[in-house]
């Protein structure tokens, strides 16, 4: 409800409109806009511009004024690794990284959460790799006064995400065992490209490459190696090589051997549709297959980081990843701003 107040009976209610000033060759524009809430600091300055009464907006019982709203839709939304710094302007909040990791959405429920209308949040995309300050999301009420069941009734969607409908998930540095098989390398006839590639992606992310160990075709050599890594302290396995369908490729059959098992082998994605993904006890398995030497993006790109975070990798993660997964081999790369792995 709007109504007319004298100056000091306006403190703690919102404006119903902006009040503009005018300073001549400086400045013309709202010196307060529409909705802000009266501070008693704002009198003084108010007074210089002429004002001795204003139009306020009374907000009946059942209605939240747009930042009061936001602070609740805010509070509902942020999961581990995500808040804000700065008071809502406008009914808007700015959501941001607290450290670095992978940002997660829970993508059904921020749907339910903005079929509401008058409420809405869009985010980063989800499984993005943030920095701590990143802002990943924003929310707002859309109107200056807000009915408090719309409120409850998105914050309460929002609560049905157990651990959040968004959250930065920390990632771990590994120790990794790279493991470059083919008999092609193994005795000298071509010279590895996938030692350089491997490295350089395990580094970025803070990771160690613990040793680098050549093999052939073969199903013991393969098992041995594996279980070598283990003891010297790899706690996820990379092996390059030997994931296509040819009857010398052993690479899955000699991890098969160390006791490595739910083997995920295939995926809808391009580069990528020979990876393989697998799990020795509780260290993850990834298979890249030979598109990695080449390809400056591929499915390692999108699923190691989820990796890191501890997330167990199935076929119906992997099944996922073939809206979005087809890349369209840009002459300059871009990635991740681009619409790989989205």
């Amino acid at each position: 409800m709007k109504q007319v107040v004298a100056l000091e009976e306006a403190v703690g209610f919102p404006l119903a409109h902006d009040i503009t000033e005018i300073r001549p060759g400086e400045f013309k524009g709202a010196a307060f806009q529409k909705g802000h809430i009266l501070q008693a600091s704002d009198l003084e300055h108010l007074r210089r511009l002429g004002k001795n009464n204003l139009y306020i907006i009374r907000p009946e019982v059942d209605e939240m004024h747009e930042d009061a709203a936001a602070i609740a839709l805010a509070t509902s939304l942020c999961g581990e690794g995500v808040g804000w710094n700065e008071a809502p302007r406008e009914g808007k909040i700015s959501l941001r990284a607290l450290h670095d990791g992978l940002f997660k959405v829970d993508v059904d429920t921020l749907m339910k959460f903005n079929m509401f209308g008058e409420l809405m949040c869009a985010t980063r995309h989800t499984n993005s790799l943030v920095k701590k300050g990143d802002i990943v999301a924003a929310t707002r009420a859309i109107p200056l006064m807000v009915l408090r069941k719309t409120v409850a009734a998105a914050t309460t969607a929002a609560g049905y995400a157990a651990a959040g409908v968004l959250r930065v998930a920390p990632i771990r540095c590994p120790k990794v065992g790279i493991m470059i098989t083919g008999n092609e390398v193994y005795n000298g006839l071509i010279q590895d490209k996938f030692k350089p590639v491997i490295t350089k992606k395990v580094t970025e992310l803070g990771g160690e490459v613990v040793a680098v160990v050549y093999l052939p075709d073969d199903d013991e050599m393969i098992a041995a190696a594996t279980r070598a890594l283990v003891a010297q302290g790899a706690d996820l396995l990379i092996t390059t090589g030997g994931m296509s369908v040819d009857p010398d490729d052993r690479t899955r059959f000699g991890l098969q051997k160390a006791g490595v098992d739910h083997i995920v082998y295939g995926s809808p994605v391009l580069p990528g549709a020979m990876f393989m993904v697998a799990y020795l006890g509780d260290i993850p398995v990834l298979g890249v297959p030979a598109c990695g030497m080449y390809a400056a993006r591929t499915i390692l790109d999108l699923l190691y980081p989820r990796v890191l975070t501890g997330e167990k990798i199935t076929r119906l993660e992997i099944a996922a990843l073939g809206h979005g997964g087809l890349c369209l081999n840009c002459p300059s790369c871009t990635f991740p701003v681009c619409p790989f792995g989205k």
